[in-house]
């Protein structure tokens, strides 16, 4: 009996890890990139989630304070999720992806957030746009 308990206990660890590690190891570069970025909103730390911004986005909100305004304005449930986690995803190009990422913002509503990112020539992902969609589906 004591040995049935035993083996049940590791079993049930190994299924308690084998999980997450292959979630993690299901994590892609574009969705490291997301991740990223938004850890860096949440830690305050503006200079570093701006630099996840592809190319064409850094000429429109040249400078930092310019695109955390813009951030800060019209994605507040990027701003500081309460919980975000990775939907479905789809290459759209030899070098672009579509990632859809499920938010739950502070105040506990419901968002998914459609995340375009480009493949720099240097192999990084950077954001190239996102559409904000509330939960019933309506675009902010």
């Amino acid at each position: 009996m004591r040995r049935l308990m035993l083996i049940s206990a590791v079993l049930a660890a190994a299924l308690a890890i084998g999980p997450s590690r292959a979630d993690e190891a299901a994590v892609t570069p574009p969705q490291v990139t997301i991740q990223s970025q938004i850890e860096a909103f949440r830690a305050g730390e503006d200079a570093r989630a701006y630099s996840y911004a592809a190319p064409s986005i850094l000429s429109i909100y040249p400078d930092v304070e310019s695109f955390m305004g813009m951030v800060k304005k019209g994605y507040t449930p990027l701003w500081q999720p309460l919980d975000f986690a990775f939907g479905r995803a789809k290459e759209t190009g030899p070098d672009e992806v579509t990632q859809e990422v499920l938010v739950t913002a502070k105040d506990g509503s419901s968002w998914t957030a459609l995340y375009s990112l480009i493949r720099l020539a240097d192999g990084s992902w950077k954001i190239n746009g996102v559409q904000l969609l509330k939960g019933n589906g309506a675009s902010t």
